[in-house]
């Protein structure tokens, strides 16, 4: 599995379609983190304003219709990710029955993600 945080409103947006957040467009592919850990600290570093729950996605990797490319991070990982550390990259939109599943991210009153929990 690989995760990919996101907003819960952005992915309830269209859920008729396959998932692509303005990463896509602007880098070119979806950004995703390795394990559960890193998810915790991208959510740290790059969502602590988001407002609502925030989640990630459990994605099966193998389940995509497009490319993924482990490449490491540019130009550092996020505080608390160690150096060398390889970053899923997805190259196009994430299809929905390659999600297997959601947690929600949980956050201490400053925004920083503290854990995950099972989202039903």
């Amino acid at each position: 599995m690989i995760f990919h945080v996101v907003p819960l409103d952005d992915w309830l947006a269209v859920p008729d379609r396959p998932y692509a957040p303005e990463s896509l467009n602007d880098e070119g592919f979806v950004h995703c983190s390795p394990d559960e850990e890193t998810t915790l600290a991208v959510a740290s570093a790059f969502y602590r304003d988001a407002r609502g729950p925030l989640m990630a996605l459990l994605i099966d990797e193998h389940k995509l219709g497009v490319l993924v490319r482990w490449e490491a991070a540019s130009p550092a990982p996020p505080p608390g990710v160690a150096p060398g550390t390889l970053f899923p990259h997805v190259f196009g939109r994430i299809n929905r029955d390659a999600v297997e599943g959601m947690m929600e991210i949980q956050r201490d009153e400053e925004g920083r993600a503290t854990g995950l929990t099972v989202w039903s």
